[in-house]
């Protein structure tokens, strides 16, 4: 079969960035086809079957689309894009790309509504952000998304997620159990958003190294984060002094997302939110984002806007 050719220009690009550090991103399109590159300029030639040589051109074409949309490609972003482009999916324009926070192994995450995208800038263009509005609208899971993307980037060097464990007064001693075992059922969600986002090996291996972390809110006091993404969720339940607490633990390169209900306070009735407080103490700091999310960028069932709204014109009418 005659060997097929093919010359690619990809305009103003930075080729060494394509090319990755030691030609990094390029030898992984080598290990996965049978085709050759010489890169010449701005040109690619590739050569070897036509049906490969398409592909490949698919691929550094989306290379180019992503290093010059975001400045910055990694080896596991060719790898993401390599293979989406072998699922026949593509990125089809700024706005597309830009919503998508993580590619997983089946799928990727990415903002659905004008709320979550909205959230999803402020999370980027700020060091901490406040994502405040009612359950099932993405907060958590978002934000999780973010950090696991961050860390396979190598912008962070870690991941902290913390909740407060409300229900048992963050004094824990008194269930059955180990540490793990009591404090668990609070921290079950984190979990989940994670397995979702990791492979299972993967996240072991990362929970017993400490690269991730999940803790009761009770349990960062003392600590300073470094090079880390911190996550605090059910933010709506520390009081005032436990989110100073929190928000002054970060340290160099470090990002910090927030994330509560202000309608689901389980405080005692004469404590004030943390959360609340927060929102008039810190709503003037630049780099700190506040997104306030509404009925309409809820994602789970369809019924749980339903049910949003049937509390709220109840509890209207009282």
């Amino acid at each position: 079969m005659a060997e097929f050719e093919k010359r690619i220009t990809l305009e103003n690009i930075d080729m060494m960035a394509l090319l990755g550090v030691n030609d990094g991103n390029i030898k992984i399109l080598e290990n996965r086809f049978n085709t050759s590159m010489v890169f010449r300029g701005e040109q690619v030639i590739v050569r070897g079957a036509e049906e490969e040589v398409t592909i490949v051109e698919k691929v550094l074409k989306e290379m180019a689309y992503v290093l010059n949309t975001t400045k910055k490609l990694s080896a596991a972003d060719v790898q993401m894009i390599l293979e989406l482009t072998l699922e026949g999916k593509e990125i089809i324009n700024d706005k597309e790309y830009e919503s998508v926070i993580l590619y997983t192994k089946n799928d990727s995450i990415k903002a659905k509504t004008a709320g979550q995208f909205a959230y999803l800038q402020a999370a980027r263009k700020n060091d901490i952000c406040f994502a405040i509005g009612p359950a099932g609208t993405g907060k958590t899971y978002l934000a999780v998304a973010l950090a696991v993307a961050a860390l396979k980037k190598g912008l962070v060097r870690k991941i902290v997620l913390v909740r407060p464990a409300v229900e048992a007064g963050e004094s824990l001693g008194f269930l059955p159990g180990d540490f793990r075992e009591k404090i668990d059922p609070y921290l079950r969600p984190l979990y989940d958003a994670l397995d979702e986002m990791l492979p299972s090996d993967k996240l072991k291996t990362n929970l017993e190294k400490g690269i991730i972390e999940i803790v009761p809110l009770a349990y960062m006091r003392g600590r300073t984060l470094n090079q880390a993404f911190v996550i605090l969720d059910e933010a709506q339940n520390t009081t005032d002094m436990q989110m100073k607490m929190f928000l002054t633990r970060l340290g160099v390169n470090s990002k910090a997302i927030i994330t509560g209900d202000i309608t689901q306070i389980d405080l005692p009735a004469k404590q004030v939110s943390g959360l609340v407080k927060a929102q008039d103490i810190l709503q003037k700091i630049e780099g700190i984002g506040f997104i306030y999310f509404e009925k309409t960028d809820v994602v789970r069932h369809k019924l749980v806007k339903d049910i949003i709204d049937a509390y709220e014109k109840f509890y209207d009418k009282g």
